[in-house]
């Protein structure tokens, strides 16, 4: 079984390139899984040096071909030089397969407020500037030439998150939200009803102009005072704004597959590969730990993903293990296996801490588990965010395996 260990370019200038692989390889993990591509956020950095908040910013540590670019609409912003260079170092200290290229797509605040006609449209018509739409031929575009980019600039294989759909609980800096909206009312809050989705729903036989109407009249209630505490499960959402809902939410499922399609071709016309990083786990588990409900591979709908479909279009499948139980992680990676029935290889991501990770034999265990699983490859996220003594938790975890 393969391993990596997620990290940032600001870790690189903070400790060397040189420096932080020669750590990785002394851990005994195989690969950097190095963000190329990386969003805006604020990160608290327990072992850098000199600083404990780092902030990061939308945009791409590799430089744009203009021949991939030409024509192209959507441009990414470069990040800092300093963390360009120090990438750069690392990819030439790196031997083949040391090296995977963590490619953030459509989560990008900065391309949202630029372009807002790209982002996102909920059923009222705001814009959710934190997530461009993949069913915007624009959005498409920007894709592919940011995938080509990065496997251009590395030649490793091209991780790709946040290649579907976004939520409205996720995002935006300084959210709020005072209204005591259900999970399925802010489920509902984020679906997308822009011209291009409604267009697809339309060729399907979708009435999405209906659809959208009914989810507005049912969240306005809400909006208004009404305590409704709507499930967020498919069936619940139907019960309210009717069942049509469910075959919307297949044809997103369509445009997500559809753009994971063209991507991965893209780039593997170029001679590379694309892994797709599922971010369901993370709607499930992200702060607590402790996700509930269906198992994960049940859940992708939130985010547009069908594991099985997408699985047939790319060449690697990653799952986010945000689990504190080893049970929970067993059967939640259980599901995505018996989803995608062999059609590539799957990792799984591990947090090696807090919330998921009590101790070094809970991580071993999840490690194993994975292993028993038949899982092609568990990757350690994160780096720069734990303490020393969470990350040598790794080798321990690795060699039980």
């Amino acid at each position: 079984m393969r391993t990596s260990l997620y990290a940032f370019p600001s870790d690189l200038v903070d400790e060397g390139p040189d420096q932080v692989l020669k750590r990785v390889r002394a851990w005994g993990v195989d690969a950097v899984t190095l963000a190329l591509a990386y969003h805006q956020a604020r990160d608290l950095t327990p072992h850098a040096r000199g600083r404990r908040l780092v902030y990061r910013d939308d945009g791409v540590f590799v430089p744009l071909p203009p021949h991939l670019w030409d024509g192209v609409r959507l441009r990414p912003p470069a990040q800092d030089a300093e963390e360009v260079a120090a990438s750069a170092r690392l990819r030439e200290l790196t031997a083949p397969g040391e090296l995977l290229a963590w490619t953030v797509f459509l989560h990008n605040t900065t391309l949202g407020a630029a372009h807002p006609d790209t982002a996102t449209k909920n059923c009222f018509g705001d814009r959710l500037l934190a997530d461009l739409c993949p069913a915007h031929p624009d959005v498409a575009d920007y894709a592919v030439a940011l995938a080509r980019t990065v496997f251009a600039a590395t030649g490793a294989p091209v991780v790709a998150e946040a290649l579907s759909y976004g939520t409205f609980d996720h995002g935006h800096h300084h959210e709020r939200s005072f209204v005591p909206l259900g999970a399925g009312d802010r489920v509902l809050l984020g679906l997308c009803f822009c011209a291009h989705c409604r267009r697809e729903a339309r060729a399907s036989g979708v009435d999405a102009d209906r659809l959208r109407a009914a989810t507005a009249a049912h969240l306005e209630r809400a909006l208004a005072g009404e305590r409704q505490d709507t499930p967020d499960f498919v069936e619940s959402l139907c019960a309210v704004v009717g069942d049509d809902l469910a075959a919307y939410l297949a044809v997103r499922q369509r445009i997500v597959t559809g753009l994971a399609r063209r991507v991965a071709e893209a780039v593997r016309a170029d001679g590379g590969s694309l892994t797709y990083l599922d971010l369901t786990g993370a709607l499930l588990g992200y702060g607590s730990g402790t996700p509930d409900g269906p198992l994960v591979a049940q859940q992708g709908w939130r985010l547009g993903v069908d594991a099985a479909s997408i699985a047939s279009v790319v060449d690697g499948y990653a799952t986010l293990g945000y689990a504190r139980e080893v049970a929970r992680l067993r059967a939640d990676v259980g599901s995505v296996m018996e989803a995608l029935a062999g059609r590539c290889p799957v990792r799984v991501v591990l947090r090696p801490g807090h919330p998921d990770t009590p101790d070094a034999s809970n991580l071993s265990r999840k490690v194993a588990a994975c292993a028993d699983l038949g899982v092609h490859a568990v990757d350690f996220y994160h780096y720069a965010l734990y303490p020393w003594p969470v990350l040598d938790r790794i080798p321990t975890s690795i060699s039980t395996e």
